[in-house]
């Protein structure tokens, strides 16, 4: 199912968004026909090419054209067999995963047990250890049988390992890489740079913040139902001159179209809109774990740890004018810092608060703070679609309530070194999350739970948020099979998150490429680029 621009930005207008995300927004051709290049671009590079360094959405997207994990989703958006081919649970806390045979890297090395058990310890010690916390061990049954012991039941361990993506051990070692890259990419390894998978694509060349260059695998185990052999990403960060490349015809698809250009490809003859839901959604998150601001006015107290002063500022925060003015009605405010098609969001407690800036003054009276308190912002100004606008909107809302805000809007490389693990430095920030299980659950293992650096639950808990409720809830909710109990928990760990207002939610993006009208695409809502399901005529 495909939809037009025009008829999506209706019904965005009234509100009534509803698009499954079990359906592509453009199928697969069932058929492979000529051999193509195909050239796109978008605002900003995956900064690493290691897979274990961190759990961004941006990296997996490239990634997942050369690397595999044992399960991947397909066109539709449903769980499928990659380098397993079958998986089944022996008993409440032992899963048993049956892996491909005659699988090889593209180096030619063969995929093995060793290297899913290798991609585990690296895993674990690196960026995505809290996507992997639920697995305590894995035992090698023999060269194609691998079983993983959970420290607790587990009935969605396949969903959890799709972004997981399998290295070459052997590769790994004879590069000194066996150690992950640090999530804020302080660290330099051989895998930051080189990439060796069993995928469909290989990295023929590489310039990092200019472009990334793809050729087919020869050697990949399955077949694309697409027709491109070599794909092009070029970086370019200024969105004008994106959208300039695309009606240029310099590159045939273009991501993070700004909402203002929308009209504008869409009505060029040669090209349109592709319009659909993003799982991301934007929050901001004050720093909890402090007991001063680090950047801010308040040097010997907290301001953000005085609940009244969360709640006024959640009050002050108008998403609806944000939608409007600044998002053109491509967002969708909302009430939860998880989206409305992930599993277990709540409609009742996922309405968007209403402003109220009379209450939130009130409050901050209550609070201590009615002359207000200076602090910094950090926002990225490349990431997300009008990120910087955004940090620009929230400082003028809370400007309402004395609350002065200092936009630091910087390019998503230098953010996220500074504000990712282990640092955490920052006092303010607005963050995206886009959870690739379709599940809230990895929402509350990585960013809700308190923090704890042996088993990387809540590793990009940027705020330090911590609730001891919530955490008792997060443990339960990973260990339950009866779903309709699972989904009450859930319900119940966001109450309390909510309560706390520990995080601000703003909206929930969509996604907005520009494509020529020759090229059909895959459109996934966690951002991925599929090129295996491209076509280009």
């Amino acid at each position: 199912m495909s939809i037009s621009f025009s008829a999506f930005k209706r019904r965005l207008l009234l509100g009534t968004m509803a698009v499954a995300l079990a359906v592509p927004l453009s199928a697969p051709l069932a058929t492979t026909v000529r051999a193509a290049d195909f050239k796109f671009a978008g605002p900003l590079d995956a900064y690493t090419l290691d897979p274990h360094a961190v759990s961004n959405t941006l990296i997996f997207a490239v990634l997942a054209n050369v690397y595999e994990p044992l399960v991947r989703r397909n066109a539709e958006q449903k769980i499928e067999a990659a380098l397993a081919t079958e998986w089944k649970q022996v008993d409440g806390t032992t899963w048993e995963f049956t892996l491909r045979q005659g699988v090889k890297f593209s180096n030619g090395n063969l995929f093995n047990a060793d290297d899913v058990i290798f991609s585990l310890t690296r895993g674990q010690a690196g960026g995505i250890k809290a996507n992997l916390n639920s697995i305590s061990s894995v035992e090698k049954v023999d060269d194609y049988k691998v079983r993983f012991k959970t420290r607790a039941v587990n009935p969605i361990l396949p969903n959890q390992l799709t972004n997981w993506l399998i290295m070459d051990k052997e590769w790994a070692e004879a590069n000194n890489a066996t150690a992950p890259g640090a999530a804020n990419n302080a660290t330099e390894t051989f895998a930051n740079r080189n990439a060796m998978g069993t995928g469909p694509y290989v990295i023929k060349e590489r310039d990092p913040g200019v472009k990334t260059v793809f050729a087919t695998n020869p050697g990949w185990w399955d077949k694309k139902t697409g027709n491109v052999d070599n794909a092009t990403f070029f970086v370019i960060a200024n969105p004008s001159t994106r959208v300039s490349a695309l009606i240029s015809g310099e590159v045939d698809m273009i991501d993070g179209v700004p909402p203002q250009d929308a009209e504008r490809i869409e009505a060029d003859p040669k090209l349109h809109m592709q319009a659909g839901p993003d799982l991301r959604t934007i929050y901001l998150q004050p720093d909890l774990a402090r007991d001063n601001l680090i950047f801010g006015s308040e040097k010997t107290k907290n301001p953000f740890r005085e609940l009244k002063v969360r709640q006024a500022m959640e009050l002050a925060i108008d998403t609806g004018a944000i939608q409007k003015r600044v998002m053109r009605n491509f967002s969708v405010p909302v009430g939860l810092p998880i989206g409305k098609e992930v599993n277990g969001f709540d409609a009742a407690l996922g309405a968007p608060v209403k402003p109220d800036v009379d209450k939130a003054k009130a409050l901050m009276k209550e609070a201590g703070y009615e002359n207000g308190f200076s602090v910094t912002l950090d926002c990225t100004n490349d990431r997300f679609m009008n990120d910087e606008a955004t940090c620009l909107a929230v400082a003028a809302s809370l400007a309402r309530i004395n609350v002065k805000v200092e936009p630091r809007a910087q390019p998503t490389a230098k953010w996220a070194t500074q504000v990712n693990p282990p640092e955490y430095n920052t006092s303010f920030s607005m963050l995206g999350y886009s959870p690739n299980t379709y599940d809230a659950h990895i929402f509350l293992t990585s960013i809700a739970a308190t923090r704890d650096p042996k088993t990387g639950l809540g590793a990009f808990n940027i705020g330090g948020y911590s609730n001891p409720e919530v955490d008792k809830l997060i443990d339960a909710i990973g260990k339950e099979t009866d779903q309709a109990k699972r989904t009450g928990m859930i319900t119940d760990a966001f109450k309390l998150i909510k309560a706390d207002v520990g995080f601000i939610p703003l909206h929930q993006l969509n996604i907005l490429w520009g494509v020529k009208d020759n090229v059909t695409v895959v459109q996934p809502a966690d951002l991925a680029y599929p090129l295996r399901y491209f076509t280009v005529k």
